[in-house]
């Protein structure tokens, strides 16, 4: 298998989107008769919702961590709760193919409960937040049950980092070329193969590799833990919803094109970095940001050099981008009390809800450029940052792809921007049957959220 195209602003259709290359792989096709248009009209007054397609869960507190099975791990309490490795259960031998360096680990293992989907699902998507220190990395594999009663193999999700100095211990990396004939790993998500079948993951465990230098005193510390499975309809347009909300958040502005042409290693240069720009913002958002010293191999000539920095510390060096949508989370959660997950949400009506604690969100959308009036440029996948709605109920969003930071704050007409976002088909410039991203979206907040983001996160599926 290849990787997919890493999400980024482009010429129109110049690559596919990730979840362009996931329908192309399981052989959906829609006959184009099956084209709405964007004009469908708002849920009356009292008519639920349609049920809501995706189940987030996570392994987060002292409980969670005691529920699994652990070889080498031991718990940490306190404000935090977490799972460090105690006394390794054995050394491994790993060969990673970024540096052509093999090397022996210490490791530890912790294996999660089964969980049980609340919806049967066609894609999974794990997270995580962790502390790895240098010398120690992770590894996070899934292993699920199928609605016909098989099982997967163990996939590996994710072998993640914080580091990414000349002297690394590993390269973070997405794995390829995992399959069992079923499913299979497209960078970070997990998917049915053909999903017209009717073949569905019903369940699935998580299982956490610890590792370390062998004889070191230091550990990786993992806080967070847990995967997004979803089954979101094939659709061309979704329902309207009414404008519920009227607010802005004040978040930094931060636009990917004054880094053209910068560390063209880090996917090409950041008309690329859609997706580290937008985390940086949110970051920035919530009081946290890398140190003088973290920014010191930034050329000084450079602006906004914390952008640089996110691109290189989320970028994967299987999928050659900064997209990988984990890595991104992970990021988010190596500054002080800061946690990250990757969802998907049902509606604007959801962001609102969010918005309304205090909670901006990072968006995944692709679209050609007549469908979002006012953006200038199509693109087969982009990130931005939802900061809020006006009056009208049209969306404000800090949109990267702008050619300088004050130009970065932007409103899209609601009805554009909500179909954008949530269709899972569209048509790409050519007039083929290509797909949307599903509503998928990143959510940085405090370890400890108020009472009230606790309950905006817990409305739209998020623990």
């Amino acid at each position: 298998m290849t990787r997919p195209d890493p999400d980024t602003v482009e010429h129109p259709e110049s690559r596919m989107s990730r979840r362009s290359l996931l329908a192309a792989a399981a052989g959906v096709a829609l006959a184009a008769t099956a084209a709405g248009t964007a004009s469908a009209a708002p849920l009356a007054p009292g008519a639920k919702a349609a049920p809501r397609a995706v189940d987030n869960h996570a392994w987060v507190t002292l409980a969670d961590w005691l529920s699994g099975t652990g070889r080498g791990t031991r718990t940490v309490a306190g404000a935090r709760p977490g799972l460090t490795l105690d006394r390794p259960a054995g050394t491994r031998s790993y060969t990673d193919p970024h540096l052509n360096r093999t090397a022996d680990w210490e490791y530890a293992t912790w294996t999660s409960p089964v969980h049980t989907l609340s919806v049967p699902a066609t894609e999974v998507i794990a997270s995580w937040n962790a502390r790895t220190p240098a010398g120690t990395w992770i590894e996070v594999e899934l292993q699920g049950t199928y609605s016909d009663g098989g099982k997967t193999p163990w996939y590996v999700m994710g072998r993640w980092t914080a580091g990414d100095d000349k002297d690394a211990d590993i390269r973070r990396t997405s794995v390829d070329d995992q399959s069992d004939g079923k499913s299979s790993i497209w960078t970070d998500t997990f998917s049915i193969d053909d999903a017209s079948s009717g073949l569905r993951l019903v369940s699935y465990r998580l299982r956490l590799t610890l590792l370390r230098t062998p004889g070191a005193d230091t550990a990786p510390t993992v806080w967070r833990l847990g995967a997004m499975g979803s089954d979101v309809p094939d659709r061309f347009t979704v329902p309207a919803s009414a404008p519920g909300l009227a607010a802005e958040l004040k978040v930094p502005r931060y636009s990917q094109n004054i880094h053209a042409g910068q560390y063209p290693e880090y996917d090409n240069g950041g008309e690329a970095w859609c997706s580290p720009t937008s985390s940086q913002m949110i970051i920035e958002y919530w009081g946290r940001e890398p140190s003088s010293d973290d920014l010191s191999w930034v050329n000084p000539d450079y602006a906004d050099p914390q952008v640089c920095h996110a691109a290189r510390f989320t970028y994967d060096y299987q999928y050659e981008g900064c997209g990988n949508w984990p890595f991104n989370a992970a990021y988010a959660a190596t500054y002080k009390d800061l946690q990250g997950v990757v969802t998907r949400l049902s509606s604007l009506t959801d962001l609102e809800t969010l918005i309304a604690a205090g909670i901006p969100a990072i968006t995944s959308q692709s679209f050609l450029k007549e469908e979002l009036t006012g953006a200038g440029y199509g693109t087969s996948g982009h990130l931005m940052t939802v900061i809020g709605f006006t009056a009208d109920g049209d969306v404000i969003a800090n949109d990267p792809a702008s050619p300088n930071d004050p130009a970065v704050r932007r409103v899209y007409k609601r009805r554009e921007w909500e179909n954008i976002w949530l269709r899972t088909k569209r048509y790409n410039s050519t007039g083929k049957v290509v797909s949307g991203t599903g509503g998928v979206c990143y959510l940085y907040f405090p370890a400890r959220p108020s009472s009230r983001q606790r309950k905006a996160l817990a409305a739209v599926g998020v623990r």
